[in-house]
């Protein structure tokens, strides 16, 4: 059975891997940049003691010594033992965010190693359910919470509506299944099944620009929750939907919603699960919403939003997706008072929610206790509205807030930009 396991380590075997596995100094340098580490410094949370469980296993099947003997190297044979400790390590105390990466001085990607880690986990079907289920229920109805194609629709015609009724147009669309339309736009399924005002706020933002857009019915899912169990097979089935999708529709761009490792997933990992490039460029929601500010196809009155505003990066869009400038250059023309947290950018901290932490309740405790240093970073802004651009960071603060008696709002960044908008009709 552990040899299904070992089979995946040999076949993603990279140099990068490898490097990483061969190179740490064991300095400990990653340990101040994990937010687990920080609420709870223990030695299971510093990031080289999480890769160290890996390498073990590697030392033993490539390091000459480990094969010899290996309790000279503390190599390891991958036995039951060792791999429930992978589980309680690999998926319960990282989020795979990647701050250590950037502060380890070796280069060491502890990201690519526990990800290797959960890869070979669900090789042997040892995945955490909840995190399992919404990959499982992703490939079986073709979004990660089921919704069906007759509520989708029934939802988008719905919202139609109340989009004609918000900018007084009984021409406004949102369109669906439109061949030829320049931008092909995917949503997260919970704002379908229980936050559908954000996708109104997104058609209320192409709306004002004149966009040519359109939704698919097919392939609108922009979740791809196999980034975080690990499993490069159903990764690539995913994606692979999406970018079918985009090449039979023609469009001339695919733009992500909201969802950090959505983007993350399709925009830098899918051509690599898929082994070819896409027909259509890829974007984030950010980034377009950026352009057509800077370009003056949409206008903003930052009054509409008085509240002081902070913007929490989420891991996968700016540390793992270079989006950086682009929400701070949206905030600083929709709100009247924006406040930067410290750290901030690529150096942010891991709100706690990523690595797909919120569908495994079984590590909730944890994860809201190692939550605290984002908690800290918002209090001190005195910010009373958090903007985010990921929806698993949105819940995670919400959580936050409660937990920690924050006393603040968290909104999606497009429903900042909906409020601050200037319809075309009412512009001087």
């Amino acid at each position: 059975m552990m040899d299904k396991a070992l089979e995946v380590l040999e076949r993603r075997l990279s140099r990068q891997l490898a490097a990483s596995l061969e190179t740490c100094v064991r300095c400990g340098i990653c340990a101040d940049s994990c937010h687990y580490y920080l609420a709870d410094p223990r030695p299971e949370h510093v990031p080289a003691y999480r890769a160290e469980l890996l390498r073990r296993i590697y030392r033993r099947h490539h390091d000459p010594v480990g094969r010899l003997f290996p309790g000279l190297v503390r190599a390891r044979e991958l036995d039951d033992e060792l791999a429930e400790e992978l589980i309680k390590s690999a998926y319960g105390t990282c989020t795979m965010c990647r701050r250590c990466v950037l502060n380890c001085p070796m280069g060491v990607d502890n990201g690519l190693i526990v990800r290797t880690a959960r890869g070979m986990l669900a090789a042997l079907g040892r995945v955490p359910k909840g995190l399992q289920d919404t990959v499982d229920v992703h490939l079986e109805s073709g979004n990660n919470m089921a919704v069906s194609e007759e509520d989708f629709v029934e939802t988008l015609e719905w919202l139609e509506e109340q989009l004609q009724d918000e900018v007084d147009d009984p021409e406004a669309r949102i369109p669906v299944n439109q061949a030829g339309a320049r931008v092909l736009y995917t949503l997260n399924p919970r704002e379908a099944k229980y936050y559908p005002l954000t996708i109104l706020a997104a058609a209320k933002v192409f709306y004002a620009a004149g966009e040519s857009w359109t939704l698919s019915t097919r392939a609108w899912d922009v979740t791809n929750y196999a980034l975080f169990n690990g499993d490069d097979e159903a990764a690539r089935e995913i994606a692979g939907w999406l970018a079918q999708e985009a090449a039979e529709l023609g469009v001339e761009e695919v733009v992500m919603a909201e969802c950090g490792h959505g983007f993350r997933a399709f925009r830098w990992e899918g051509e690599n699960w898929l082994g070819r490039s896409y027909a259509a460029p890829v974007r984030g929601f950010v980034e377009l919403v950026a352009e057509y500010i800077r370009t003056g196809r949409i206008k903003l009155d930052p009054a509409q939003n008085p509240e002081p505003v902070t913007y929490h990066d989420p891991c996968n869009q700016a540390r793992n997706g270079g989006i950086l400038e682009e929400p701070r250059y949206i905030l600083k023309h929709a709100v009247a008072d924006f406040r930067e947290m410290h750290p901030h950018g690529r150096e942010n901290f891991c709100c706690g929610g990523g690595g797909g932490m919120m569908a495994m309740g079984e590590f909730a405790e944890g994860r809201l206790a190692a939550g605290r240093v984002k908690a800290e970073q918002i209090r001190a802004t005195g910010a009373k509205v958090v903007a985010t651009s990921c929806h698993n960071c949105l819940d995670q603060i919400t959580e936050l807030s409660k937990h920690y008696d924050l006393g603040i709002k968290v909104l999606n960044l497009c429903e900042v930009v909906a409020e601050a908008i200037i319809l075309p009709g009412d512009r001087q």
